[in-house]
C-alpha cells in the first residue's frame, strides 16, 4: 500500500495520504512521506480494528479483554451512542497517535478515522481537541454530497444500494460535524466522495464521481495497493480492489477527465493556507 500510493502520488492524481500510527510499515511510510513533501500526509486514527499506542490499561472503555480496539465499528458506534466511551480516552489515544507520527518526523496535514469513525460529535469532539494541541488544522469531512451518482448507475450496481441508503442516513450528523469542526478552528472540506463505492472505484466509476463533482472542495476517498500475498496477509476486504483504484489513479484519462471538469488538485496543505 505505501508502494502505490506514493506511485499514484508520483506519477498519478493522488495529492494526500493519511497514516496509521500503530500499523505495520508505518516507519517505512514515514521515511516516505518525508522524501515526498509535497504529498499531504495526515493521521490515520485508529479506534476501531487495531491496537492502541496508549496503554491499553488507560483505555477500559475503548479496548476488549485483550487489549485491542473491537474489531466492528458498529460496536464501536453503539458504545458511544449509548455514552458507553469515554471522551477523555479517546483524547489521550488520539493524541498519542498523533504524536507518535510528529516525533518520527512527519508534519501532520490533516487527521481522518479509521471506519470513519469521528463523524460521530461524541468521538469528534475530543479528536478535534487533540488535534488542537498537537497543531493540526485540518480534518477530513466524511459526507458525500446527495448525489454522487446517477440513479442509472446505481441500477446497473445494485450492491451499492446500501450503502447510498447508509450514508443518506448519516448525514444526518453533518451539521453537528461543522458546528464541532468550526468552534474548534479547524478547516475542512465541502464534504468527500467516493466512500459509498469503496472495493468498486474503476475508472467507469470515477468518471461517474467526477462528471456529478459539485462546486466546493471535494476529497475522493481511495484505497490503491498491490495485489500480492503481503496485502492478503492482513485483515481486509479492499484487496481485490486496491489494484483496480492504483490503475484508476494513475491512469492519463484519469488527469484528463479533471482537467476537462475544470478540477484543480490539492493537498490537505493547500487547504490549510
Amino acid at each position: 500500500m505505501n508502494r502505490a500510493i506514493l506511485e499514484s502520488h508520483r506519477t498519478g492524481v493522488l495529492t494526500s495520504a493519511t497514516l496509521m500510527a500503530n500499523a505495520g510499515a508505518w516507519s517505512e511510510a514515514v521515511k516516505l512521506a518525508q522524501e515526498n513533501p509535497k504529498l499531504g500526509v495526515g493521521c490515520h486514527v485508529v479506534l476501531v480494528d487495531g491496537a492502541p499506542v496508549t496503554d491499553p490499561a488507560r483505555l477500559a472503555t475503548l479496548v476488549t479483554g485483550s487489549g485491542e480496539f473491537s474489531r466492528s465499528i458498529g460496536v464501536l458506534a453503539r458504545r458511544t451512542l449509548f455514552g458507553r466511551i469515554h471522551p477523555n480516552e479517546v483524547e489521550s489515544e488520539a493524541t498519542a497517535q498523533f504524536q507518535k507520527l510528529q516525533k518520527a518526523g512527519v508534519t501532520l496535514t490533516h487527521f481522518d478515522s479509521h471506519k470513519h469513525a469521528h463523524l460521530f460529535p461524541a468521538l469528534l469532539e475530543p479528536m478535534l481537541r487533540a488535534a488542537r494541541a498537537c497543531g493540526i488544522r485540518a480534518v477530513r469531512n466524511p459526507f458525500e454530497p446527495l448525489h454522487p451518482l446517477t440513479t442509472e448507475f446505481l441500477r446497473k450496481r445494485p450492491g451499492l444500494w446500501k450503502r447510498f441508503v447508509q450514508a443518506k442516513l448519516l448525514r444526518e450528523l453533518q451539521p453537528a460535524f461543522r458546528r464541532l469542526v468550526a468552534r474548534a478552528g479547524l478547516r475542512t472540506t465541502s464534504g468527500t466522495i467516493g466512500i459509498i463505492v469503496t472495493g468498486e472505484l474503476d475508472e467507469q466509476v470515477l468518471e461517474q464521481l467526477i462528471t456529478g463533482m459539485p462546486e466546493g472542495t471535494w476529497e475522493l476517498v481511495c484505497h490503491p495497493g498491490y495485489d500480492d500475498e503481503e496485502l492478503h496477509a492482513i485483515r481486509t476486504r479492499l484487496w481485490r480492489s486496491r489494484e483496480i483504484e492504483r490503475q484508476a489513479l494513475m491512469s492519463p484519462e484519469t488527469r484528463r477527465m479533471l482537467e476537462q471538469k475544470g478540477v484543480e488538485l490539492i493537498s490537505y496543505r493547500e487547504l490549510e493556507s
